[in-house]
């Protein structure tokens, strides 16, 4: 039995200004039509004697992840909820506790949600060489053939030949991990044939990871046994226990286990595999027109070439650009030469400093039941666009500070207002005052999607006290 573990935390901060604290990389349409969490688990169908997976991701991206799901009919086996970001080592010692609840002693194939593999017939194929080593108590990592001297990713040496099996990937002993090589490095190895790149996935048997990682981490083991114990089943999601979690050393499945097992053992497979992190991966696996270019949404140019240009809301226009990256949002666009945008993140590290909320949100906020789009921001009000999905609502609640009135513009609101509950429809309105008790549900088969506009001294998400509800 084959347990697929889906790591879904990160931020993608090199991917801005699409990728947010609160919008991740792996939650975004990258490549095509699905996001790339949705990729990683389709990825997987016809491997055989599958469970579903086991996802792991922040909290604050659980409605998300779990819509996404749906969304492709692939229903998780369990998503389990992070409080806090402790690394790979602890998520994958968490989702190891979360399988053996499943079976008594399943293998564990662990996957980053943003990866891209072209070729997944020989991504299978690996899969089950995999398979066969786990089986045999080895640990077992995933490298990549490398293409190019690549400075980005970190490189793995070959030891001795484990399988002399001609036909399938080749299998090889661990001999060393090495951190992110300079150019020069890069070249060295990739020369040698003996470096691989750092794929970061994973397969091992459940009690096999927990062994080593006893071994070898043993507070951060107890202190993720602790969190699992202590965690509790909500709605669709387990919770780590916050407190045993957040005590958890933080650290990678590389440092806490791999390089000090002896057990280690690595395959090699050639898939069109990415990591996708940064704009000129995107680049480098998208589809090009004749001038090498990347065009997506409205976008208009003039003697461009060798360049990724994004528009999400409005038209981009450029002209007498070559090797450049632009990406726009309804609130950021960002510019920069391919070969720059390693440097996104110190953009990110500067408006962090500075406080300002595109680091972490979109102007459009997915929510449980729907989404928001904010129109117009100011500090006295604000105006939204709100959908609600059929047979889902808001939560019982007031505010303190602010009033709001609502104009249906599309299917049919009920409203709870102080007690009283009312529909209204296409182009009828209401006003809730500041403190009054409501509620906006959606009874009908259509998305229901209203203008709302808030009023008050002072406009502030905090400003919610829920009484029933999410």
């Amino acid at each position: 039995m084959i347990v697929p573990v889906i790591l879904a935390g990160g931020s993608g901060t090199r991917l801005w200004p699409l990728s947010r604290s609160l919008h991740p990389k792996q939650l975004l349409r990258l490549v095509d039509a699905h996001t790339m969490l949705q990729n990683t688990v389709m990825r997987l169908q016809d491997l055989p004697a599958l469970y579903p997976p086991i996802v792991i991701c922040n909290e604050t991206h659980r409605f998300m992840v779990a819509e996404q799901l749906r969304g492709i009919g692939m229903p998780p086996a369990m998503i389990i909820l992070e409080p806090v970001g402790r690394n790979t080592a602890p998520a994958v010692a968490a989702a190891a506790l979360a399988a053996q609840t499943l079976a008594a002693d399943p293998l564990l194939l662990v996957l980053p949600a943003d990866h891209h593999i072209e070729n997944v017939p020989v991504f299978h194929e690996a899969v089950n060489a995999g398979a066969v080593l786990a089986l045999e108590q080895r640990l077992v990592t995933f490298g990549i053939a490398p293409a190019a001297p690549e400075t980005g990713y970190g490189y793995i040496q070959k030891g001795a030949p484990i399988s002399d099996d001609a036909d399938g990937p080749e299998t090889a002993a661990i001999q060393r991990f090495v951190e992110k090589p300079d150019l020069e490095t890069a070249k060295a190895y990739l020369n040698s044939g003996e470096y691989l790149w750092n794929s970061g996935m994973f397969m091992f048997t459940a009690q096999r990871y927990l062994e080593e990682l006893r071994v070898f981490a043993p507070d951060m083991a107890a202190a993720c046994e602790k969190a699992f114990a202590d965690g509790r089943a909500d709605l669709d999601f387990f919770r780590l226990d916050a407190s045993a979690f957040e005590a958890c050393p933080s650290d990678s499945i590389d440092y806490a286990v791999m390089e000090k097992t002896a057990a280690g053992a690595m395959i090699t497979f050639t898939a069109g595999w990415n990591d996708v992190g940064s704009w000129e991966a995107l680049w480098q696996i998208g589809q090009k027109d004749a001038t090498q270019n990347i065009t997506l949404g409205d976008v208009l140019i003039h003697d461009v070439n060798d360049s990724y240009i994004n528009a999400t809301s409005r038209l981009v226009a450029a002209v007498g650009l070559s090797h450049h990256v632009v990406v726009e949002t309804p609130d950021a666009v960002m510019i920069a030469p391919r070969d720059r945008v390693q440097d996104v993140k110190s953009l990110v590290d500067a408006l962090k400093v500075k406080h300002r909320p595109e680091t972490s949100a979109h102007r459009k906020a997915y929510r449980p039941w729907g989404w928001t789009d904010r129109l117009v921001d100011t500090p006295s009000y604000r105006v939204n666009h709100v959908c609600i999905h059929p047979g889902m609502g808001m939560s019982l609640q007031k505010h303190f500070k602010r009033a709001e009135h609502w104009v249906i513009v599309k299917g049919t609101a009920r409203v709870t207002h102080n007690g009283e509950s009312f529909d209204l429809r296409e182009d009828e309105s209401t006003y809730i005052r500041q403190g009054n008790v409501h509620r906006l549900e959606n009874p009908g088969p259509d998305d229901l999607e209203m203008i709302e506009v808030q009023t008050g001294q002072e406009i502030d998400d905090s400003d919610i006290e829920r009484l029933e509800g999410v």
